[in-house]
Protein backbone atom coordinates (compact mmCIF):
# COMPACT_ATOMS: atom_id res chain seq x y z
CA UNK A 1 0.00 0.00 0.00
CA UNK A 2 1.20 3.29 -0.69
CA UNK A 3 1.48 5.98 1.97
CA UNK A 4 0.39 9.70 1.10
CA UNK A 5 2.95 12.14 1.82
CA UNK A 6 2.58 14.25 4.18
CA UNK A 7 3.41 18.13 3.45
CA UNK A 8 3.83 20.45 6.22
CA UNK A 9 2.89 23.87 4.68
CA UNK A 10 2.35 27.20 6.70
CA UNK A 11 -0.62 29.88 5.57
CA UNK A 12 1.34 31.84 3.26
CA UNK A 13 0.88 33.16 -0.08
CA UNK A 14 4.30 31.89 -1.13
CA UNK A 15 2.56 28.25 -0.81
CA UNK A 16 -0.40 29.39 -3.89
CA UNK A 17 1.38 26.67 -6.27
CA UNK A 18 1.53 23.93 -3.91
CA UNK A 19 -2.22 24.61 -2.94
CA UNK A 20 -3.09 24.69 -6.80
CA UNK A 21 -2.22 21.46 -6.34
CA UNK A 22 -3.62 20.24 -3.59
CA UNK A 23 -7.03 21.04 -4.96
CA UNK A 24 -6.61 19.21 -8.15
CA UNK A 25 -4.96 15.93 -6.56
CA UNK A 26 -7.86 15.94 -3.89
CA UNK A 27 -5.78 14.06 -1.06
CA UNK A 28 -4.92 10.93 -3.41
CA UNK A 29 -1.10 11.07 -3.28
CA UNK A 30 -0.53 13.91 -0.32
CA UNK A 31 -2.09 15.59 2.26
CA UNK A 32 -1.56 19.15 3.70
CA UNK A 33 -0.43 19.17 7.31
CA UNK A 34 -0.75 23.16 8.21
CA UNK A 35 2.22 24.46 10.96
CA UNK A 36 1.30 27.84 12.04
CA UNK A 37 4.54 28.23 13.65
CA UNK A 38 6.05 28.23 10.55
CA UNK A 39 9.85 26.92 9.64
CA UNK A 40 9.76 26.40 13.38
CA UNK A 41 6.89 24.20 13.93
CA UNK A 42 8.20 22.41 10.88
CA UNK A 43 11.16 21.36 12.20
CA UNK A 44 9.88 19.85 15.29
CA UNK A 45 6.89 18.05 13.19
CA UNK A 46 9.86 16.46 11.05
CA UNK A 47 11.70 15.77 14.02
CA UNK A 48 8.96 13.99 15.65
CA UNK A 49 7.58 12.02 12.37
CA UNK A 50 4.61 14.14 12.01
CA UNK A 51 5.52 14.90 8.54
CA UNK A 52 7.45 14.15 5.53
CA UNK A 53 8.23 17.14 3.59
CA UNK A 54 7.49 21.12 4.17
CA UNK A 55 8.33 24.05 2.14
CA UNK A 56 9.99 26.37 4.32
CA UNK A 57 12.58 29.07 5.05
CA UNK A 58 16.10 29.08 3.68
CA UNK A 59 17.66 29.85 6.28
CA UNK A 60 16.35 28.00 9.13
CA UNK A 61 16.48 24.69 7.43
CA UNK A 62 20.44 25.49 6.54
CA UNK A 63 20.84 26.45 10.15
CA UNK A 64 19.08 23.20 11.84
CA UNK A 65 21.00 21.02 9.67
CA UNK A 66 24.40 23.37 10.80
CA UNK A 67 23.74 22.84 14.41
CA UNK A 68 23.09 19.49 14.18
CA UNK A 69 19.42 18.34 12.77
CA UNK A 70 19.62 14.72 10.89
CA UNK A 71 15.37 14.90 10.74
CA UNK A 72 15.66 16.16 7.61
CA UNK A 73 17.74 16.80 4.37
CA UNK A 74 17.33 19.55 1.55
CA UNK A 75 15.78 18.08 -1.44
CA UNK A 76 14.87 21.05 -3.45
CA UNK A 77 14.54 24.70 -3.93
CA UNK A 78 11.59 26.82 -4.05
CA UNK A 79 11.71 30.43 -3.96
CA UNK A 80 14.75 32.12 -6.58
CA UNK A 81 14.11 35.81 -4.47
CA UNK A 82 14.93 37.25 -1.77
CA UNK A 83 12.03 37.40 1.52
CA UNK A 84 11.16 41.18 2.51
CA UNK A 85 10.62 40.88 6.85
CA UNK A 86 8.67 43.31 7.85
CA UNK A 87 9.78 45.03 11.08
CA UNK A 88 7.14 45.70 13.44
CA UNK A 89 6.29 47.35 16.78
CA UNK A 90 3.12 48.18 19.04
CA UNK A 91 0.64 50.77 17.57
CA UNK A 92 1.21 52.82 20.97
CA UNK A 93 4.93 51.47 21.03
CA UNK A 94 7.78 53.93 22.05
CA UNK A 95 9.33 52.39 19.29
CA UNK A 96 10.28 54.45 15.88
CA UNK A 97 13.42 53.17 13.78
CA UNK A 98 15.54 50.52 13.83
CA UNK A 99 17.98 52.20 16.00
CA UNK A 100 15.67 52.20 19.10
CA UNK A 101 15.55 48.73 19.08
CA UNK A 102 18.88 47.96 20.68
CA UNK A 103 19.30 45.49 23.52
CA UNK A 104 15.39 45.73 23.52
CA UNK A 105 13.83 41.66 23.25
CA UNK A 106 12.49 41.04 19.97
CA UNK A 107 10.00 38.54 19.64
CA UNK A 108 10.32 35.25 17.86
CA UNK A 109 8.03 32.27 16.97
CA UNK A 110 10.84 29.57 18.04
CA UNK A 111 14.18 29.36 18.84
CA UNK A 112 15.84 28.59 15.69
CA UNK A 113 13.21 30.08 13.28
CA UNK A 114 13.17 32.74 10.76
CA UNK A 115 12.36 35.29 12.80
CA UNK A 116 15.25 34.83 14.80
CA UNK A 117 17.86 34.27 12.66
CA UNK A 118 16.69 37.47 10.68
CA UNK A 119 16.60 39.15 13.84
CA UNK A 120 20.70 38.34 14.29
CA UNK A 121 21.08 39.02 10.66
CA UNK A 122 19.68 42.55 10.98
CA UNK A 123 21.83 43.29 14.32
CA UNK A 124 24.96 41.95 12.20
CA UNK A 125 24.10 44.54 9.15
CA UNK A 126 23.08 47.21 11.79
CA UNK A 127 26.51 47.01 13.53
CA UNK A 128 24.90 46.60 16.78
CA UNK A 129 27.95 45.83 19.60
CA UNK A 130 27.73 42.65 21.84
CA UNK A 131 25.73 44.99 24.46
CA UNK A 132 23.39 46.02 21.94
CA UNK A 133 22.26 42.67 20.55
CA UNK A 134 18.12 41.89 20.59
CA UNK A 135 16.89 39.41 23.78
CA UNK A 136 14.61 36.74 22.38
CA UNK A 137 11.15 35.84 24.02
CA UNK A 138 9.46 32.96 22.22
CA UNK A 139 5.50 33.47 21.37
CA UNK A 140 5.09 30.85 19.04
CA UNK A 141 2.41 31.84 16.34
CA UNK A 142 1.76 35.36 14.79
CA UNK A 143 -1.60 36.12 16.97
CA UNK A 144 0.92 36.07 20.22
CA UNK A 145 3.77 37.86 18.13
CA UNK A 146 1.22 40.76 17.41
CA UNK A 147 -0.28 41.04 21.34
CA UNK A 148 3.42 40.62 22.77
CA UNK A 149 4.14 44.12 20.65
CA UNK A 150 1.08 45.47 21.91
CA UNK A 151 1.43 44.85 25.59
CA UNK A 152 4.71 45.51 25.74
CA UNK A 153 6.65 42.25 26.37
CA UNK A 154 8.17 42.63 23.24
CA UNK A 155 10.28 45.50 21.30
CA UNK A 156 9.36 44.21 17.85
CA UNK A 157 9.00 41.12 15.60
CA UNK A 158 10.24 40.17 12.34
CA UNK A 159 7.21 38.85 9.92
CA UNK A 160 7.01 38.50 5.89
CA UNK A 161 5.97 41.58 4.80
CA UNK A 162 2.52 41.02 3.11
CA UNK A 163 1.47 38.77 5.29
CA UNK A 164 1.46 41.79 7.90
CA UNK A 165 0.40 44.41 5.64
CA UNK A 166 -3.19 43.56 6.42
CA UNK A 167 -2.19 43.95 10.53
CA UNK A 168 -0.56 47.45 9.75
CA UNK A 169 -3.45 49.07 7.29
CA UNK A 170 -6.15 48.24 9.90
CA UNK A 171 -3.58 50.08 12.46
CA UNK A 172 -3.39 47.04 14.14
CA UNK A 173 0.34 46.86 14.87
CA UNK A 174 3.28 49.73 13.38
CA UNK A 175 5.49 48.68 10.66
CA UNK A 176 8.90 50.63 10.85
CA UNK A 177 11.29 48.71 8.91
CA UNK A 178 12.48 46.17 6.45
CA UNK A 179 14.97 43.67 6.21
CA UNK A 180 15.76 41.41 3.38
CA UNK A 181 17.04 37.65 3.36
CA UNK A 182 20.65 37.42 1.60
CA UNK A 183 19.59 34.04 -0.07
CA UNK A 184 17.06 32.67 -1.86
CA UNK A 185 14.19 32.56 0.83
CA UNK A 186 12.38 29.40 0.68
CA UNK A 187 13.68 25.72 -0.25
CA UNK A 188 12.10 22.10 0.84
CA UNK A 189 12.89 19.71 3.04
CA UNK A 190 12.60 16.32 4.02
CA UNK A 191 12.81 13.51 6.52
CA UNK A 192 15.41 10.91 5.25
CA UNK A 193 13.23 7.99 6.54
CA UNK A 194 10.41 8.82 3.49
CA UNK A 195 11.19 7.33 0.27
CA UNK A 196 13.10 9.00 -1.84
CA UNK A 197 11.00 7.82 -5.47
CA UNK A 198 7.85 9.36 -3.75
CA UNK A 199 9.63 12.80 -2.99
CA UNK A 200 11.14 13.15 -6.43
CA UNK A 201 7.66 12.49 -7.77
CA UNK A 202 5.94 15.05 -5.58
CA UNK A 203 8.62 17.50 -6.54
CA UNK A 204 7.89 16.38 -10.99
CA UNK A 205 4.24 16.51 -10.12
CA UNK A 206 4.26 20.16 -8.50
CA UNK A 207 6.53 21.46 -10.91
CA UNK A 208 4.19 22.63 -13.36
CA UNK A 209 1.88 24.06 -10.78
CA UNK A 210 4.89 26.55 -9.90
CA UNK A 211 6.13 27.06 -13.77
CA UNK A 212 2.61 27.83 -14.68
CA UNK A 213 2.01 30.51 -11.61
CA UNK A 214 5.51 31.96 -12.32
CA UNK A 215 4.84 32.61 -15.72
CA UNK A 216 3.62 35.95 -17.22
CA UNK A 217 0.58 35.17 -17.57
CA UNK A 218 -0.80 33.46 -15.35
CA UNK A 219 0.79 36.36 -13.17
CA UNK A 220 -1.55 38.78 -15.35
CA UNK A 221 -4.86 37.64 -13.05
CA UNK A 222 -4.81 34.11 -12.72
CA UNK A 223 -2.28 34.60 -9.46
CA UNK A 224 -3.69 37.70 -8.33
CA UNK A 225 -7.37 36.16 -8.67
CA UNK A 226 -5.94 32.73 -6.58
CA UNK A 227 -3.86 35.14 -3.99
CA UNK A 228 -7.04 37.18 -3.19
CA UNK A 229 -9.40 34.90 -2.33
CA UNK A 230 -7.52 32.24 -0.56
CA UNK A 231 -5.93 34.64 1.71
CA UNK A 232 -7.74 37.79 1.56
CA UNK A 233 -5.21 39.74 0.55
CA UNK A 234 -5.70 43.49 -1.53
CA UNK A 235 -5.45 42.78 -5.02
CA UNK A 236 -3.18 45.25 -5.45
CA UNK A 237 -0.86 44.28 -2.77
CA UNK A 238 -0.90 40.96 -4.20
CA UNK A 239 0.34 42.72 -7.88
CA UNK A 240 2.82 44.35 -5.81
CA UNK A 241 4.13 41.37 -3.95
CA UNK A 242 4.07 39.27 -7.40
CA UNK A 243 6.28 41.60 -9.07
CA UNK A 244 9.03 41.33 -6.09
CA UNK A 245 8.89 37.30 -6.00
CA UNK A 246 9.83 34.63 -8.61
CA UNK A 247 10.10 30.88 -8.44
CA UNK A 248 12.30 28.33 -9.01
CA UNK A 249 11.84 26.60 -12.40
CA UNK A 250 13.61 23.32 -11.10
CA UNK A 251 12.80 22.05 -7.99
CA UNK A 252 14.69 18.95 -7.76
CA UNK A 253 18.10 21.17 -7.76
CA UNK A 254 20.19 22.74 -5.14
CA UNK A 255 22.89 25.34 -5.65
CA UNK A 256 25.72 24.66 -3.30
CA UNK A 257 27.16 28.11 -3.28
CA UNK A 258 23.75 28.96 -1.76
CA UNK A 259 24.54 26.80 0.71
CA UNK A 260 27.81 28.35 1.91
CA UNK A 261 27.10 31.69 1.46
CA UNK A 262 24.27 31.24 3.40
CA UNK A 263 26.47 29.31 6.30
CA UNK A 264 28.87 32.63 5.87
CA UNK A 265 26.22 35.09 7.15
CA UNK A 266 24.69 32.64 9.43
CA UNK A 267 28.25 32.68 11.24
CA UNK A 268 28.88 35.87 11.07
CA UNK A 269 25.12 36.67 12.70
CA UNK A 270 26.33 34.24 15.83
CA UNK A 271 23.34 31.33 14.27
CA UNK A 272 26.36 28.75 13.56
CA UNK A 273 29.67 27.86 14.70
CA UNK A 274 32.06 29.64 11.38
CA UNK A 275 33.23 25.62 11.14
CA UNK A 276 29.93 24.75 9.80
CA UNK A 277 31.28 26.18 6.52
CA UNK A 278 33.33 23.22 6.37
CA UNK A 279 30.67 20.72 6.90
CA UNK A 280 30.21 18.29 3.31
CA UNK A 281 26.91 18.91 0.96
CA UNK A 282 25.65 15.70 1.88
CA UNK A 283 24.90 17.32 5.18
CA UNK A 284 22.70 19.48 3.75
CA UNK A 285 21.28 17.70 0.58
CA UNK A 286 19.96 14.63 -0.21
CA UNK A 287 21.87 13.46 -3.25
CA UNK A 288 19.54 10.90 -4.11
CA UNK A 289 16.51 13.46 -4.86
CA UNK A 290 18.40 16.50 -5.29
CA UNK A 291 20.99 17.46 -8.16
CA UNK A 292 23.56 19.76 -6.47
CA UNK A 293 24.54 22.44 -9.10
Amino acid sequence: MTTKLRVGWHREHFLSPLLQFAEKDQGSTFELVECPGGTGEMQVKLKNGEIDLCIALTDALIAGLANGLTSYKLVGRYIASPLRWAIITGKDSPYNSVDDLKGTSFGISRLGSGSQVMASVLSLQQGWTEAEQPKFEVKGQFKPLRDSVNSGETSVFLWEWFTTKPYVDSDEVRFIGSVYTPWPCWHIAASPSASSSTIKTFLDSLQPYVRNFNSPQAREKEDVDFVSNYFGHKKEDVIEWLASVKWEETLAEVKEDVIRETLQVLAKAGVVKSEAGNLSIETFVNTDVAKVV
